[in-house]
């Protein structure tokens, strides 16, 4: 991997740089089953599900999308909505109060493989930013010790405020990119879902890796990886 390449790096935040993914899966598994069940369908949420339907999207996205694959449609319903209540938004909140529950008890350690390539990234200076379809991404980064590392932050709660399209649309990548004062053809996207990496090729970014942190080299690479690695150790030269 050569660096000099490229100016910034721009990171998922779930499965590259923590391992929070099986938080969302537990979560996302415990909420969508009870609802599953509340309606009498017999065919379980799964694992499989959640990297066919929900790993990378925004929040909403990923409960209507799931929901559709079930051949069941909800009322869109308001982002205030308490949780349970049955719309898109309250299946979602739902879903986020379990995350919350489980961070808060349990906390989130780096992989240090993605710490190892940070801490290369600092001593040449390439610009780095977290961008993350989360709205826990603060929260998840601060539990993790990594907060300070990354002068910005566009996360769930930004593209909401902004109105930026979520993954696979390019948008919220781009607007980093755009913060950071770098142009896509000199950034590098780090994704480990298949949503992402299509937002990355779909943006015209430099370079897109894939971190395969379950999804598949061939699910990966089909989206739009250019390099596929299961750590992030391996691109420090």
């Amino acid at each position: 991997m050569d660096w000099t390449r490229y100016d910034a790096a721009l990171f998922d935040l779930d499965g590259v740089i923590t391992p929070t993914a099986i938080v969302h899966m537990r979560a996302w598994s415990e909420m969508f089953n009870a609802y599953l069940t509340s309606r009498g369908i017999a065919e379980p949420y799964t694992d499989e599900d959640y990297f066919a339907y929900v790993d990378g999207k925004p929040r909403y996205d990923g409960v209507r999308t799931f929901l559709a694959s079930r051949g069941i449609t909800l009322p869109e319903g308001e982002p205030t909505d308490a949780p349970g209540t049955e719309t898109v938004c309250g299946l979602g909140n739902g879903k986020n109060d379990a995350f919350r529950t489980v961070l808060e008890r349990d906390g989130v350690e780096p992989y240090a493989g993605s710490v190892q390539l940070l801490d290369h990234l600092a001593a040449i200076g390439t610009k780095v930013a977290v961008v993350s379809s989360s709205q826990n991404a603060r929260p998840v980064l601060t539990s993790a010790g990594l907060v300070d590392r990354f002068p910005v932050i566009v996360d769930g709660v930004v593209a909401r405020q902004d109105r930026l399209a979520g993954k696979p649309a390019p948008d919220t990548f781009l607007d980093a990119a755009e913060r950071l004062g770098v142009p896509r053809e000199r950034a590098v996207v780090l994704e480990d879902a298949e949503s992402g990496v299509a937002a990355g090729r779909a943006g015209g970014f430099g370079l897109v890796v894939g971190v395969d942190r379950g999804a598949g080299v061939d699910r990966l690479t089909a989206s739009g990886a250019d390099v596929v690695v299961s750590d992030l150790a391996e691109l420090v030269p």
